[in-house]
This record gives structure tokens, sequence and C-alpha cells, in this order.
């Protein structure tokens, strides 16, 4: 099969879990903003970030690494399993730490009377990592079929929950239904956003269980050579994990403490939050093309022509995301009603447009990432991440005290333009791969020509879907000749 096409296939596959998954998921952005105050979607917006770290450490590389070794060890069973038991130990202890200390976890966050959200969260990680490797397993072996129903699973699982606390439980109660009883058994008002925690808790236990059978085939053994061979490949990567999940996710905890204090801190992070939530298209895109690309990189690299495969997926990945960017800003004034009324910011579009532009360097920088991996050369991304991290941390101190949440926007943008330019120069000296970068940068200043033209003159809503088709009809002209067969040199012209 042409490698594009098989590579176009599975993304397909992937994103009926992912983007499907994440549009389901995308309607509690409506249901959380019209039911909870940006104050107390600030505590979700928070918690949440520190949850994005600690997977991160929790499943340590790992993954990336049972790809690795998947393709350079005979027995794959054996990686398998030698991963899954290193997640299993360290899953087990990291819950059993943080229940014992879940109450001063909790006073250092200044929620001393939620523990439980402590405790809740430690067992979402921990399912959550162990589940990862079996995910992967999956991936690796093309089951994309499998994988995709299992994430579904847990989305429509998680989706039905949040409905069932934060919409069913208190019509029942007020109506007075047959079902009041019961719910009353469960329910308690005042808990709040903490449901939103314990669905998704249910629905990790779930994902969890439909995986265990990945989990039992599995042939126990633990290579200790083998063990320590995939920690040193996936540590720098879980260096560069963190330093990228800083980059991620950073901005919404050091707004607690960076915002000026006149401001209603835990409403700022809300609505910071919620406009992070409306780039999310491109961040859907860019983590269903992430599931196939991994496995399919490391797939292709034997192929005599990989690199030239490497270049054409780049082109159309900016391609689609530069659509992506123009779709939603210049649609803006549709897409903000999905958000309650109250996080209708004239921040907003900014806001939105600068995170929009940062995820879309981030995505570059996901396909260029492909240089250090193929070449083992994994300490360049932790030295990639680690830049992209200081310059973020930077800004943020920076900026936040001045501009606010926007601060954060910007200092995200900077980062991941910074990280792409640096990591696409280092890839040219150890893994030269040829990109098409005059197509590629006519692109982008076509996005952004028709994006800043659409704003210095307020243009209306029919012209700034003209310009979307304008996008269309170029990207069609130009690329509708390349035809030739995927190693011609006329295609990176």
């Amino acid at each position: 099969m042409n490698p594009l096409k098989k590579l176009a296939g599975q993304t397909v596959i992937y994103g009926l879990s992912s983007v499907v998954g994440r549009l389901l998921n995308y309607l509690l952005v409506p249901l959380y903003t019209r039911y909870f105050l940006p104050e107390e979607y600030g505590i979700v917006t928070e918690l949440y970030a520190y949850v994005a770290f600690l997977v991160v450490i929790l499943t340590y590389g790992i993954e990336t690494a049972f790809f690795r070794y998947s393709q350079k060890v005979s027995n794959k069973r054996t990686v398998y399993s030698t991963a899954l038991i290193s997640l299993l130990i360290s899953s087990s202890i990291f819950i059993l730490i943080i229940f014992c200390s879940a109450q001063p976890i909790s006073n250092w966050l200044q929620y001393p009377n939620n523990a439980d959200y402590v405790r809740i969260f430690a067992l979402i990680i921990g399912l959550d990592a162990v589940s990862a490797i079996s995910f992967a397993k999956l991936r690796e072996k093309n089951n994309a079929t499998r994988f995709a129903l299992i994430r579904l699973l847990n989305i429509f699982v998680n989706i039905g929950l949040n409905l069932f606390f934060i919409i069913y439980c208190p019509y029942a109660i007020e109506k007075g239904l047959s079902s009041a009883d019961f719910v009353n058994s469960i329910y308690y008002e005042s808990y709040g956003i903490g449901y939103i925690f314990i669905a998704n808790l249910i629905a990790s236990i779930v994902t969890f269980i439909m995986l265990l059978p990945e989990m039992i085939k599995s042939v126990w053994i633990f290579e200790k050579s083998l063990w320590r061979k995939m920690m040193i490949y996936a540590f720098p990567l879980l260096i560069a994990g963190l330093a990228g999940m800083t980059n991620e996710t950073i901005d919404r905890i050091l707004l607690k403490h960076l915002l000026p204090q006149n401001l209603n801190v835990s409403a700022e992070i809300g609505l910071y939050g919620a406009f992070y939530k409306l780039s999310i298209l491109i961040v859907l895109f860019i983590q269903t093309f992430r599931f196939a690309a991994e496995p399919f990189f490391f797939a292709q690299e034997k192929e005599k022509n990989s690199r030239h495969v490497y270049a054409v997926v780049m082109k159309f990945f900016v391609i689609i995301t530069s659509f992506i960017f123009l779709v939603v800003t210049m649609l803006y004034d549709f897409i903000i009603i999905f958000l309650g009324n109250s996080y209708h910011d004239d921040r907003g579009f900014v806001t939105v447009s600068i995170l929009l532009a940062a995820n879309l360097f981030l995505g570059i920088y996901y396909n260029l990432s492909v240089w250090y991996k193929l070449s083992e050369k994994t300490k360049y991304g932790a030295y990639l991440s680690i830049f992209g991290a200081l310059i973020t941390v930077f800004l943020n101190f920076l900026l936040i005290p001045v501009l606010g949440f926007v601060g954060s926007a910007w200092a995200t943008l900077a980062c991941y333009f910074c990280m792409s330019i640096t990591s696409f120069y280092l890839g040219r000296r150890h893994y030269r791969i040829p990109y098409p970068i005059q197509r590629i940068f006519f692109y982008l200043c076509l996005t952004a020509i028709l994006f800043f033209t659409s704003i210095l003159f307020n243009l209306g809503t029919i012209i700034k879907l003209t310009f979307i088709l304008l996008f269309i009809f170029i990207v069609f002209i130009l690329e509708k000749p390349k035809k030739a067969v995927i190693s011609s040199p006329k295609l990176f012209d």
C-alpha cells in the first residue's frame, strides 16, 4: 500500500476515537460553562494541569521506547511484558504514596477541604499510566479498530456520567421522579465539580478493564537488561515530556501566582481554560496524527524513500492545520456561542487566535521530532523541550503581570515557534529530510495574510467564508498536478 494512504487510513481510524470522541467531550465545555462559574471551572483547569504533568512522569517515555524496541527485538511480547510490569509497579507505588499524603497535598494546593480530589486523581493517573502501554501495543500491532472502540467507550462513559451527575440528578430531585430516592443516596449537590472527577475515574476503570485481555495475554517476563536499555532510551524522552508539558500547561499553574491580586484569579484561570478549549480543533488533529504517525515513522524508516515520505507528510500537515486555523478564526463569532455567557470576554478572540497559531507550530515540531527519534539522539528532544520550557516560564513571569492570561498565550506561541525553528536546523545537521520549505512557507504566509486582512478590514462572514474557499482553491491548484510516485524529486521542488 502507498505509505501515505496507509498513514491516512490509520489516522482516520484513530481519529474516530480521538476527533469524534474529543468533539463529544468538547460538548461538555458548554455544559461546564453554563452550570459552573468561571472560578469553579478554574479549579478544574488547574487540577488537570497538574494531572498532565504526573501522567508524563508515570509513563516516563516508555511508550516510545516500546515502539523502538519492538522494531529491534525479535520477541515483541517480552518488550511489552517488561514495559507493562514496570508500569504496574511504579503506578502502584505512586498511588500508595499519594493516598498516604493526600491531606498535606490538598493543603498545599489551597483546597484543604478536598483531599478526596487528590485521591481520585491518584487512581486516575495510575490506571491511565498502566493502560497507556496496552494502547501502545494496539497501535504497534496496527489494531486501530480495537484502539478506537476502547477509547470511544471511555469517552461515552465519561460524558454519560457527566450528564447524569450534572443535569439528571438535580433534575430528578427537583421534579421528584421515581428515581429520586436512588439519586439522593449517591448525589450531593454541594459536591459540585467533584462529580467531573468521579466521572473521569469511573471511565478510567472501565478502560482498564477493557484492556485486561492485552495484559493477561502477556508472557509476564521482566527482562532486566532490556528494561535498562529501554530506560536509557526513554529517559531523555521523559525529560522532554516534562519540559513539553511545562510548555503546554504550566501557564494554568503560574496564573494562580502571577496574576494581579485585585483580579478574581480562579475566574481568570477558568476563562483561560475555556478559551484554550476553543483551540481544540488543531489540538485534535495533532493528537490524532501523533497516534498514527509515531509507529508509522518507525516502520517506514526501513523503506528506501522514507525521508521523502516524511517530507510530504509535513507539507500536507501544514496545509490541514492552516485550514483549521482559518476556519476557527474566521468563524469565531459562531464558535464562541459554545461557551456560556459568563465566558464571552473581549479577550477571547485574541487569546484563541494566538493559541491556534501556537498549536500549529507545535504540530510542526512534532513532525520535525522524527529526526532525533529515528537517529536515536533522543537527548536532543530533551534539550529542545527544556529550551522551550525556559522560554515559556520566562515569558509567563514577564507577561502575565502585564497582559494577564493573554500573556500566557503569547508565551506559548513564542515557545513552539522557537522550538520548531531550532529543531529544523538541528535536524538538517543530524538527519536531513528534504522538506519543501518554500511551499510550506508559502502556505503559512497565505494563512497569515488572509487572517490579518480579515481583522484589519473587519470583514463580514461571507467574505471570511470566501477566504476559506480561496485557501482551498489555491491548495487544490498547487497540489493537484503532484501525482508522481512518492520518490520523485519533483514533489519537493
